[in-house]
């Protein structure tokens, strides 16, 4: 039976054109069976470039010591430290899509106020607890100044790192303390030491390694340690939950198998830290202000994972969070179990 389809010429440029996709259609058929046939570890090459942002003080130790022992690469991730001024601008940066997530020692209260500016934006997946016996927070004074506690830093001019967590908890700390009619001045941290020395500050909140290098050099000496446990928790050994290692959502939500690796890697930093810190240790060296032998001094922080969070510890960083609320500086209370990361 005839068939009554009509039947078109092929044009030059149809013809054209068909050839260029049956080439695109063979390369890619090509492109796809050569990378199936390449070794698991060559095939995770081409997965996307994780940019980590941190800054630099000494609870983001297990993520330097996975970068610096290839934790990662083994992982067969690409892994980019960047480097930042303050936490601010840490989570400045996953706001603005430059980053995937942030190391630990990257203020909890930078990154809860970017989630309430971007609802859903990130999940925190490790923390770096600290207190009395896991030093993290301290204030310091010159070397040979008389004080004896942070309540005698009335009408004294008190420097801190920069950004809204930084000066909320120095603030907290010397009026809970008794101090009254202080000023706080932000300042840079690994400007903290040079301040005291130089009497432009009498005194600084800061974190390690600061209070070592300058105790080290003998220009100051350490007034109290383990503050916010103490003064804004209510108890020295509470677990403060000051900074946390994260990942934004939508990185999760496209890469979910590639996180489950990266977190399995920094958990081999987190263990490195808890079980040889003086393996780990040398990898302060370019990440802060601390270099040489000076590392074996610096006290390591705490660690948990999200995934290990009981009720008190949700508890603890809640009660953290809701200063912040309380002062303001948080437009709404976040509830912390709806940011961890729960795998």
């Amino acid at each position: 039976m005839k068939s009554d389809r009509k039947v078109f010429p092929v044009t030059s440029y149809q013809r054209c054109s068909m050839q260029v996709e049956r080439r695109r259609a063979l390369k890619m058929t090509a492109a796809a069976t050569a990378s199936l046939s390449m070794p698991a570890i060559v095939r995770a090459q081409v997965t996307p470039k994780i940019r980590i942002g941190y800054w630099p003080v000494a609870s983001g130790i297990p993520f330097f010591a996975s970068v610096d022992k290839g934790f990662f690469k083994q992982a067969g991730l690409e892994v980019e430290a960047v480097k930042f001024a303050s936490p601010q601008q840490v989570a400045e940066a996953m706001l603005a899509g430059r980053l995937e997530g942030s190391s630990n020692g990257t203020a909890s209260a930078a990154l809860g106020i970017a989630e309430l500016a971007q609802p859903g934006l990130l999940k925190i997946f490790c923390t770096n607890p600290t207190n009395a016996k896991y030093v993290l927070d301290e204030f310091i004074v010159a070397k040979d100044n008389t004080m004896k506690s942070v309540g005698e830093l009335s009408g004294k001019k008190v420097g801190c790192g920069p950004g809204v967590q930084n000066v909320t908890l120095a603030r907290t700390v010397l009026e809970r303390a008794g101090a009254k009619g202080f000023s706080i001045i932000e300042l840079p941290i690994a400007q903290h030491v040079a301040a005291i020395a130089a009497s432009q500050v009498d005194a600084c909140y800061t974190l390690e390694p600061t209070g070592t290098i300058g105790r080290l050099n003998g220009t100051t000496r350490n007034l109290e340690v383990g503050v916010i446990a103490k003064y804004v928790l209510g108890d020295p050994m509470a677990p403060w939950h000051g900074g946390s290692a994260s990942f934004t959502t939508e990185f999760i939500n496209k890469h979910p198998e590639i996180v489950k690796r990266f977190i399995t890697a920094y958990k081999r930093g987190v263990d490195l830290v808890k079980n040889s810190p003086a393996e780990a240790r040398p990898s302060l060296k370019g990440y802060t202000a601390i270099e040489g032998a000076l590392t074996n001094e610096v006290p390591m922080a705490d660690y948990m994972f999200s995934t290990d969070f009981k009720a008190p510890d949700i508890a603890a960083f809640q009660k953290f969070f809701d200063l912040f609320s309380e002062k303001g500086i948080f437009s709404k209370r976040i509830m912390i179990d709806s940011i961890l990361y729960r795998g």
